[in-house]
This record gives structure tokens, sequence and C-alpha cells, in this order.
């Protein structure tokens, strides 16, 4: 027995010119095949897998380039070729819509599958004469050109996400020093007024001041610590975490500052019907707790009808193939913000109203900074803008991967008083 050589994929081999053929010929229907098996395993509509007419029709060139490889594997993939490009298109579609890198790989060994199977049928059918070797050499190149089109797809989707990354880590970063220095001038104004205290020189309405000192700054404290448990919350990979119904989301945030509202008087209601999609319940309830709070704090106590009001709604996908948007808003009919200071609002320590709130409102300035980067997370944005007929809205939007059947309401949490 001879041992066997390496040999070269640029070898002649008769029956690549044929298969390639072929692969062209059934461009679209492999691409076809390939949108229907990738729509079976992922959790999108299968109008979204390729959406838009442009994309889909792009799509079939990635099969064009793999046959041309198969036919002639001398002309070697390079960065700049329109099939290397289209790859990318993919990876920066993928990357919108959420996938993970599990998905993406999958997709092309799904991919990998459609070509194999169809190109066994194919092969019985040209009749022309042909080694095993050869046979086995035609399949290395369909392997070897899949996984270089692939191989584009997954290093621009993984750049993206890398940059994601870095950007999130950057934010983490800033806002551990913010939150540090907070906690330590906190703890400092704690200490140096318990020291006061302890001086038998200090007289009874300075120590009186002092002992306020402390409290002021112990609710402060305990404000941002607050904070920082509902952010723990968020921790954890996607799967990990609890969805829920918007509607449901919406009413627990209104359970939970239902003593507040009563307090001030303000009525908190929902404006149904409100879209029954999935949201991360954590993220959302988060968002909406501080909206609401800081809606009833700063609520104008000359109205006589004081009220907050929760909407939503989906807008349409986009045409660059990019999820819909979930558009969440509070609204209230309160003192309303500044125009200057509106572009600061979502500023860490930011607070707008500091010293001209018709009354004393306890925070420390995290809380919608907390919301802005809690969205941002999660590919959302944060911003707010004048009510039309006075007051604020206060709005944050996700992307809206998936929903349930009709719309929903929770009518026994609908309104708080």
């Amino acid at each position: 027995m001879q041992p066997h050589e390496n040999r070269d994929l640029t070898t002649e081999c008769p029956l690549a010119a044929a298969l390639a053929s072929r692969l062209r010929s059934a461009r679209t229907e492999l691409t076809t095949r390939w949108l229907e098996r990738i729509a079976a395993r992922v959790a999108i509509e299968r109008d979204r897998v390729f959406p838009g007419e442009e994309l889909l029709d792009h799509i079939p060139l990635l099969i064009d380039g793999i046959a041309d490889y198969v036919e002639d594997p001398a002309e070697e993939v390079v960065a700049d070729a329109p099939v290397v490009a289209k790859a990318m298109e993919l990876g920066e579609l993928r990357y919108k819509q959420g996938f993970d890198a599990y998905q993406l790989f999958k997709e092309y060994e799904l991919l990998g599958g459609v070509l194999f199977a169809f190109l066994a049928t194919a092969v019985d059918e040209i009749e022309q004469p042909c080694k095993r070797s050869e046979l086995l050499q035609c399949a290395h190149r369909v392997f070897h050109a899949v996984a270089i089109i692939q191989q584009a797809t997954t290093m621009h989707f993984l750049r993206k996400s890398a940059a994601q990354v870095g950007a999130r880590e950057q934010q983490l970063r800033g806002f551990n020093r913010t939150v540090s220095h907070e906690l330590k001038n906190r703890v400092g104004a704690i200490r140096g007024a318990y020291s006061l205290l302890c001086e038998s020189w200090v007289s009874e309405s300075e120590r009186n001041r002092f002992i306020e000192m402390i409290g002021e700054n112990a609710e402060k404290m305990h404000v941002v610590l607050e904070d920082l448990i509902s952010l723990s919350r968020l921790d954890g990979s996607a799967r990990q975490q609890k969805n829920v119904l918007l509607p449901s989301a919406a009413a627990e945030a209104i359970r939970q500052l239902r003593q507040l509202a009563r307090s001030r008087d303000v009525t908190v209601r929902l404006s149904p019907p409100l879209p029954a999609v999935e949201v991360n319940a954590a993220a959302v309830e988060l968002c909406l707790t501080n909206y609401i709070s800081n809606a009833i704090k700063y609520s104008d106590p000359e109205k006589a009808d004081r009220f907050v009001e929760i909407a939503a709604r989906v807008n349409d996908r986009r045409e660059d193939g990019v999820d819909p948007e979930l558009i969440v808003e509070v609204r209230d009919n309160g003192i309303g913000i500044p125009s200057e200071a509106r572009d600061k609002l979502f500023d860490r320590f930011f607070r707008a109203l500091d010293g001209n709130a018709p009354h004393e409102v306890e925070g420390t300035g995290l809380g919608l900074s907390i919301v802005r980067e809690t969205v941002e997370m999660l590919g959302g944005r944060a911003w707010a803008e004048p009510s039309p007929i006075g007051g604020s809205v206060f709005a944050f939007s996700l992307p809206c991967r998936r929903s349930a059947d009709g719309f929903g309401t929770s009518a026994d949490a609908a309104t708080s008083r």
C-alpha cells in the first residue's frame, strides 16, 4: 500500500464545475431552505430571519461565493470580496437582533447541512466520471468555503459585541467610582457629626442639628443602597432572568408605590391597553418605580387633581431589520422640568429642582442615571420631554422581540390612590 500524499485543494476535479453550476441554479431554493431551518431553531419570526427584500436578495450571493470556490479554489475568498461584505452584513444584523455566538455558529451549521443534503442528491444525477477521492475533495471545498464565510460573519459579530462589552465596563467603572465617592462623603458626614456630639461644649440646639445631619445622611445612604440592590437584580445571564408581560410589571411598580402615592394624594393609573409583550421584570420594574416615584415626589400641590399615568406602545419594525421598539411613557401633571435642565437629567447626582421644589424631596440624583444605564445595557434608551398638558413625560425604550397574542391590562392594579 502506497502512503497517502497531501492533496492540493486546487487540483482539478471534473465534478467541481458541475456541482458549482447546480449550486448557482438552486441558490434561491437553498436560501429558502436555510431560512426555514433557522426559523425553526431560534425565537424570531420567519420573515425576520432575512428581513427586507434587499438582504434576502443578498443572501444567495453567499451561495454564489461558495459555488465559485468549489469550482475554482485557486480564487481565494479575500477580505474585500463581495461575498465577505454580505457575510459581514449578516453579522451586523444578528448583533442588532440579539443573537448570541452559539446561535450564529448553529446558523452556519444549518447552512452546511442544507448544502451537503442538496449536493448528495445532485451528485447522483450528474453523469460525470469521478474518483472517490475527487468527490471528497469537492466536499472539502464546500466545507472550507462555508468556514471562510462563517468566519467573516462571526468576526464582525464579535467585534461589535466586544465594543459593547468594553463600553459597558467603562460605564460600570465610572458608576462604581461615583457611588463609592457618594457613600464615602455620607459616611464622613455621619462620623464628623457623631464626634462633635461627644464634645461637652456643644449646645443643645447644635446637638439636635448634628443628630438631624446623621439621620439625613443615613437616609440618603439607604436610598443609594436601595438603588444598588435594584441593580443587582439585573445580574446574571438573560436565560436566568425572569420575564413577565408588561402589564404585570407595570402593576407591580404601582403596587410598590401605592403608599407614597396616597401620602401625596396622587392617582397612579395605567392607560389601557398596554401591549402584552414580554419584558425583563427586574429592569422594567426598576425603571418604572424610579419614574413614578419622581413624578409623585414632584407633583404640584396647587392642583386638585394630581395624577401619574403609564402608557406604552410598540413601534413597527424598521426597514434595516432591527426589532420593533417597546416605548414606555410615564406622564404626569406635576411641576415640570426646566428646559435648561433637561439635557442633564440622566447625569449621575444631577437634581434639576434642588432647592426649587415646592416641598422637600429626598433623593441622591442617582435614580435617573440608573434608569438610563439599565435600558442602555438592554439595547434601549431613556429620555424626558415636556407634557403638552403641563408636567413631564419620562420615557424609555427596549427592543421588542417577543409578544403574546392580543393586548392586556391588570384591572386590579390599574389605579392606585
